[in-house]
């Protein structure tokens, strides 16, 4: 009776998998999921007594229960476990069945995957999907790539799941080949930057100002209900009021100060340069992430290069407005490096990316949702092939009038002592991108001096080489 009813059959179903199967079954959609670990596949039957979701123990059974052509989706971990997970399903589908995958997959290996699986008749989708645990369950933001036609047969379900903004589903058909990986993770690049500058504003705020969990609580809250507005500092503001159960003390003060990560920002700062589009506050917050793994090393500098962080001496609330001033503005700059990453790349691998529509299905679900968003999408209706956000009048006059508070805020780091890298490179972006002259005259010089590697002359067109021994 349940044989070859289901719309989509979902393998692993670990939190991701099982919620987004869940909220499948929430919007009307008869589902089939499969996990390899039998644990999982019986929490599922336990928590899907009421939905019209069936699990089966073995792959020939799951394959099964999929009506043709099939339609299934991976959520499991990137690199080798997709490529188990396709191995396994191979033996069973057929010409036109469709593989969607839905984790975090590197986009090189989503198009190496599409190639491999084309040639077999076999459809593959790479999908990014935001919104962790909650945003899977009640409704992510979806980044989808591939085939239209691909896209075209899951659509009615993947808009029913989708995160709603207004009514509008946050999904949108990005582009061919890995167009929904790669704009996925760059997502998770600007997720990078926005966190560490959050965490700098802590250190300043904590270290620097001496305020306590309630204060910082109170400070994130009151920037939620402004410009600021987003998932990451509501996040934020919850976080410090968190007790932890075995201690009674605030649980942030009982976090190890190391940050792991699983390799999306490093794709994101890899794929950049290889595009050659500068992203150093992007590049800065995977740095740190390394250096933060280095804790006995940082001890022993630590005593080696001891220096006392200086009291603050000007007025409190007055810094705590430039603060959030800055960190609006260095925002301004992430998703502006972000963003250039896409346009480039949209150009460079053919994925003819609408960036309006990229802003708008990050309004809703996704980690990095913001109010800062609606003038991203605002920026590029207005100017479909705007180069980059910071000339968008929309977003530079913002910048403009915050940007002396970011250079406050920079300056009072150096001053205090307290690492602020993520704030630093956003302002020397921004004044790197605003200067007509570069001292990149100089490196050509020196170029040309070690390596004969030649110039070019304001003066004159052409290339040019100079010995430079000669008097």
């Amino acid at each position: 009776m349940e044989t070859e009813r289901h719309e989509i059959g979902m393998i692993g179903l670990g939190v991701m998998g099982r919620n987004m199967l869940l909220n499948m079954a929430d919007h009307g959609f008869p589902v089939a999921g499969y996990d390899k670990d039998p644990g999982k596949v019986e929490a599922l039957q336990k928590e899907s007594a009421e939905h019209d979701i069936h699990s089966a123990a073995n792959i020939k059974d799951f394959i099964g229960l999929i009506r043709r052509p099939r339609a299934i989706m991976m959520l499991v971990p990137a690199g080798p476990p997709v490529d188990s997970v396709i191995a396994d399903l191979l033996p069973h589908l057929e010409n036109g069945d469709l593989i969607i995958d839905a984790g975090n997959s590197y986009f090189k290996d989503t198009n190496l995957r599409a190639r491999n699986l084309t040639g077999k008749g076999i459809q593959f989708l790479g999908v990014g999907v935001s919104g962790g645990e909650e945003g899977a369950r009640h409704g992510p933001s979806i980044m989808p790539g591939g085939p239209e036609e691909a896209y075209q047969r899951v659509r009615p379900l993947l808009e029913a799941v989708a995160a709603k903004v207004n009514g509008d589903a946050c999904v949108a058909y990005l582009g061919p080949g890995s167009a929904g990986h790669f704009v996925k993770m760059v997502h998770n690049g600007i997720e990078y930057a926005v966190m560490q500058l959050l965490a700098e504003t802590y250190d300043l705020m904590k270290r620097g100002l001496g305020l306590s969990d309630d204060e910082l609580r109170e400070v994130y809250d009151t920037w939620n209900q402004g410009e600021l507005n987003g998932y990451l500092v509501e996040i934020t503001a919850r976080i410090f009021g968190k007790v932890d159960e075995s201690s009674g003390k605030r649980l942030i003060d009982e976090i190890l100060d190391v940050a792991k990560q699983k390799g999306t920002g490093m794709w994101t700062s890899q794929s950049a340069m290889e595009l050659q589009v500068p992203i150093p506050t992007i590049d800065l917050a995977v740095a740190m992430r390394d250096l933060s793994v280095f804790e006995k090393q940082r001890e022993t500098a630590g005593e080696i290069f001891n220096r006392p962080i200086a009291p603050f001496a000007g007025d409190r609330q007055t810094f705590l407005d430039k603060i959030g001033h800055a960190l609006h503005a260095a925002m301004i700059v992430v998703y502006a490096q972000g963003m250039a990453v896409l346009a480039a790349a949209s150009d460079k691998y053919e994925y003819r990316l609408d960036l309006e529509t990229v802003a708008r299905i990050w309004r809703g679900g996704c980690i990095i949702r913001a109010a800062l968003l609606d003038d991203v999408r605002m920026a590029y209706r207005n100017q479909p092939g705007l180069p980059n956000l910071l000339l968008a009048p929309e977003l530079s006059i913002k910048v403009i009038a915050h940007q002396e508070d970011l250079r406050r805020v920079v300056c009072a780091a150096i001053e205090l002592g307290l690492p602020a890298p993520c704030f630093m490179t956003a302002l020397a972006y921004l004044d790197g991108y605003r200067s007509a002259w570069l001292p990149a005259n100089l490196i050509q010089a020196q170029r040309d001096y070690f390596g004969a590697h030649s110039y070019e002359r304001i003066d004159v067109k052409g290339t040019f080489h100079t010995d430079w021994t000669k008097g």
